[in-house]
């Protein structure tokens, strides 16, 4: 069992990364939704928050828990909020229709009025990105833009019934064989983390290192991606982007400090650096 998985270098990330327009405006760029964050995890949607903010997004509402929004505000005074989000959505008291791209998943419990909003959610016609507790083990319709999963290896195991030891033993295999079973692109995070989409095409990562080894590091993608997506004009290279990019954050980190000490947000804070060195 194998798949030729070709890998996404630092060229390529040079010649698809946009170029910000002069006479662009925030409208330009879009409006993302994120749906991250609780009571008992309310960092999820900061620091996913952050990601989505660096990452060239024109505006970012943050749809979470009204008790998390007090502390979200001094962090990310640029966001806008959707007080209790996810229980809006799923009761079906949100327009969805103004988004770019939506995230989901963050700091969020996978019950089931998670599902009723990620249902929801998939009957847009914007990108959606799904991550942590909105992965399920599910199936996905058919739609008219991309449905982007985000698991680390735990979660793909939960989510496709694939045992762990399996899966790291073959990884381009298993995230290209779900990819197409579900119609879906695959992101499987880890070391040289796989990016598998659903007509067959498969990217290995070739940046990151243990500094990412770190609770919040994947909340951070999430955003990043989130942000990505509204500013390409193509959707695969914002995802191949976000994970090239994102490991090169660890990667500078790593240049001047221990790979132990890496914070989640300080990926952020070394985003604009490293982003500012693919720029032609």
């Amino acid at each position: 069992m194998s798949e030729k998985a070709y890998t996404w270098t630092g060229e390529d990330v040079a010649a698809t990364l946009p170029v910000r327009k002069n006479d662009g405006h925030k409208g330009t760029y879009g409006t993302a939704l994120l749906l991250a964050g609780t009571s008992s995890m309310p960092g999820a949607a900061l620091l996913s928050g952050l990601g989505a903010l660096r990452s060239g997004l024109g505006k970012l509402v943050i749809g979470t828990e009204e008790k998390v929004i007090a502390h979200a505000v001094s962090a990310i005074p640029e966001a806008m909020y959707l007080p209790d989000g996810l229980i809006k959505i799923a009761e079906g008291k949100v327009d969805l229709d103004s988004y770019k791209a939506v995230a989901a998943g963050p700091g969020i419990e996978p019950d089931e009025q998670t599902e009723k909003a990620v249902q929801r959610l998939l009957d847009t016609n914007c990108p959606v990105i799904l991550d942590a507790g909105a992965l399920s083990e599910r199936t996905y319709k058919r739609r008219n833009a991309p449905t982007i999963l985000t698991p680390h290896p735990g979660e793909f195991s939960k989510i496709t019934g694939v045992e762990v030891k399996d899966l790291q033993n073959n990884r381009a295999y298993y995230a290209s064989l779900w990819a197409k079973k579900l119609g879906v692109t695959i992101v499987l995070k880890g070391n040289e983390t796989i990016t598998a989409f659903s007509d067959g095409e498969i990217f290995r990562n070739p940046t990151g290192d243990g500094a990412l080894a770190k609770g919040g590091t994947g909340d951070t993608l999430t955003g990043m991606m989130l942000g990505m997506i509204c500013c390409h004009d193509h959707w695969k290279h914002a995802v191949l982007n976000t994970v090239y990019l994102h490991g090169a954050c660890a990667q500078k980190w790593s240049e001047r400090n221990s790979a132990h000490t890496l914070l989640a947000h300080e990926v952020t804070d070394l985003l604009p650096e490293v982003w500012k060195s693919f720029e032609i």
